[in-house]
């Protein structure tokens, strides 16, 4: 059973990089004939395309985009960025992730984010940047011009945990604040008489280039919910998150958009989300685009192998994605391939790679199996009648955490014990007095 282990990671990695590395094998061609255009099947949004920044809108993956994009409740690494900026606040470990994307065509998308948190303050920033070679030709098919269009976006995030316990995981509120450019070479083109075909002008790209800043507001809590395992972690969370907040860039709006998640284990191996968004142009409500919804899971196999998969709908087409990730302790490396049938069946499908290394927890699990064994102390103290020494186990346990909650009813029980103590002495001297 090991050596199948070791021999399906190793196929993994193999296969990934011959993907990625290879467009010709990173897409697989379905005959036009066999299949055709989508839009002989589905109807077309007529407000599809009407938004700048085609960036904001493509996953730079990992296990988000291999949930389909059903991510805004799950948000438990660091690609909670691009989906829900209240994740920074309730992340386990920090982490620092880099992505590599083998978008349309030519097109390539890279990613890197650092995220971590300090108790229930969290934070982040990440960077991504797609690019696309462009080149020119004239009439005579001579190239007069080329480069890279290219557009990025520079993440700034924070959030902060509100009210948690130890039975309430707390309410988290978080905003990335996030500049976004775009970047077109410059072009050729005639003048009004038809003349200098094919001479570059000078500056022409710029009047097509863009920058604009923009801001994500999320929120996310997480409770139990029919859960059927022992844990202390909470199996059900619910997010709200508004994406891409911002003013027209060069009179285009916007990709902004209202996202509802939930998402729900009942299995401790078994994660199952859904989404639903409702994107808004905000120079012209009427030009919205439809809702979309997005559905997936992600199963763990084993401690380290786990498996995903999503389906994305959109009024007009679907995107399907399956994934897997490996865990090797400081490193996770994340794998996922798309078919995109958003436009049409030919050949929009795509292969993204990632790789997460762990940079631990910031002493979390140390410090709360700390306050886990103080507890357990003092309640071997009290139920000893040791009072005084329960009482000083659980006042340093809530000094550590004051969120303790066990320690609190604990302290309490004492001073409620105390008061009872001190009634039937009283009424003890009461009987003595009346003898």
């Amino acid at each position: 059973m090991a050596e199948f282990k070791r021999f399906f990671i190793v196929f993994l990695l193999i296969f990934g990089l011959i993907l990625a590395e290879n467009d010709t094998l990173g897409a697989i061609d379905f005959s036009p004939d066999a299949y055709g255009s989508l839009s002989d099947i589905y109807a077309v949004d007529s407000n599809a395309g009407l938004t700048a920044f085609p960036i904001l809108r493509i996953p730079m993956g990992g296990q988000a985009e291999g949930m389909g994009t059903a991510y805004t409740a799950v948000a438990n690494d660091l690609t909670f960025i691009e989906w829900n900026p209240a994740g920074s606040s309730m992340l386990a470990n920090t982490e620092a992730g880099f992505f590599h994307n083998n978008w349309i065509a030519d097109t390539k998308i890279e990613s890197i984010v650092f995220a971590s948190r300090l108790n229930h303050l969290g934070y982040a920033a990440g960077v991504k940047w797609l690019y696309t070679p462009f080149s020119e030709y004239n009439m005579y098919g001579n190239r007069v011009s080329k480069g890279y269009y290219s557009e990025g976006v520079v993440t700034l995030n924070i959030s902060y945990n509100f009210l948690a316990g130890y039975y309430f995981s707390g309410i988290s509120l978080g905003a990335n604040l996030k500049g976004a450019f775009r970047f077109m070479p410059d072009y050729s083109t005639a003048d009004d008489k038809g003349e200098n075909e094919g001479s570059v002008i000078p500056g022409s790209g710029l009047s097509q280039s863009a920058i604009m800043g923009m801001v994500d507001l999320g929120a996310l809590v997480r409770f139990n919910v029919l859960k059927f395992y022992n844990a202390r972690e909470k199996n059900t969370s619910a997010a709200l998150v508004v994406s891409n907040l911002g003013p027209p860039s060069k009179d285009e709006p916007l990709p902004t958009s209202i996202t509802a998640g939930l998402s729900y284990k009942p299995i401790r191996p078994l994660t199952i989300a859904v989404d639903f968004t409702y994107p808004l142009n905000m120079q012209d409500i009427a030009l919205s685009e439809k809702p979309s919804w997005a559905a997936g899971f992600n199963v763990n196999i084993t401690d380290f192998l786990s498996m995903r998969a999503g389906l994305l709908g959109r009024y007009g087409g679907y995107r399907f994605t399956i994934g897997s990730s490996v865990d090797l302790g400081k490193i996770a490396l994340d794998l996922n391939y798309s078919l995109d049938l958003l436009t049409q069946f030919t050949p929009l499908n795509r292969i993204s790679l990632g790789a997460r290394i762990n940079l631990g927890d910031q002493g979390r699990k140390e410090k709360a199996d700390h306050i886990d064994a103080l507890y357990l102390s003092g309640l071997e103290a009290y139920n000893a009648g040791n009072y005084s020494q329960a009482r000083s186990d659980w006042q340093e346990a809530l000094s550590i955490d004051p969120r303790f909650d066990p320690a609190k009813e604990g302290l309490s029980l004492i001073q409620n014990s105390g008061i009872l103590d001190t009634r039937i002495e009283s009424m003890q001297s009461l009987d003595e007095d009346y003898l």
